[in-house]
């Protein structure tokens, strides 16, 4: 009892002390990166040098309750559990918040390591919210997701599929960027097909609306 008392306490400890270190110094590394065999590729920039049109994309494609909720959206990740329950492929009702306190500090997981991981993201997603605000929560996302083979953060991507900056992406180019962040290995960005290309005009199509009703204002106030 007393070595599980001094693992949960140091722990604790070296979370929250990350997580306070994270809210000011970009996480040089994470797990995601280092097992993948592909190399890294990364380049990490301040929000200010990312376009509003990517904010808005990820936001329309991933978490439009971004402002509003406390790192959780219950009614997303009960609709999830009832879609999975119906059987086929396994999906999540992850917010943001939620995705960001994976990639940062844990790992993608498969098999039970997943549910591990799960448990862990709750502690570390409360751990952002608290600490964190939305606009460091929004960049520390935009720089370390994944956007393709052994690239990570929207910068990297950028330059990989459009020659340019961040900062000087599209509408069409952001939401592209933001159709294949759910499987950034095997969406194509540039010149998409199918469905990825379909979804990345609908989200597109969908960032006006983003920006006009404020669903990333939290990230500009």
């Amino acid at each position: 009892m007393r070595l599980l008392a001094k693992i949960i306490v140091w722990f604790v400890a070296i979370s929250v002390g990350l997580t306070v270190l994270y809210r000011f110094v970009p996480p040089p590394v994470t797990v995601t990166m280092l097992i993948d065999g592909n190399g890294i590729t990364k380049d990490w920039v301040p929000l200010s040098r990312i376009d509003r049109n990517m904010v808005a994309a990820v936001v329309a494609a991933e978490d439009g309750k971004f402002c509003s909720h406390n790192g959780f959206d219950t009614e997303a990740i009960e609709a999830a559990m009832e879609r999975n329950a119906k059987g086929g492929r396994i999906r999540g009702g992850s917010t943001i918040s939620q995705q960001t306190a994976k990639n940062v500090f844990l790992w993608q997981g498969e098999g039970w390591t997943r549910y591990l991981r799960k448990g862990l993201e709750v502690w570390f997603t409360f751990l952002i919210e608290t600490l964190w605000d939305k606009r460091r929560i929004m960049e520390v996302y935009l720089n370390v997701a994944e956007t393709g083979i052994g690239t990570y953060g929207v910068e990297a991507g950028a330059q990989r599929y459009f020659g340019k900056s961040a900062a000087q992406l599209t509408p069409t180019q952001a939401g592209r960027m933001a159709a294949a962040l759910p499987s950034p290995k095997t969406r194509a960005v540039k010149s998409p097909a199918g469905f990825t290309r379909r979804y990345g005009n609908t989200i597109a199509a969908r960032i006006a609306t983003v920006k006009r009703d404020g669903y990333d204002a939290c990230v500009y106030e």
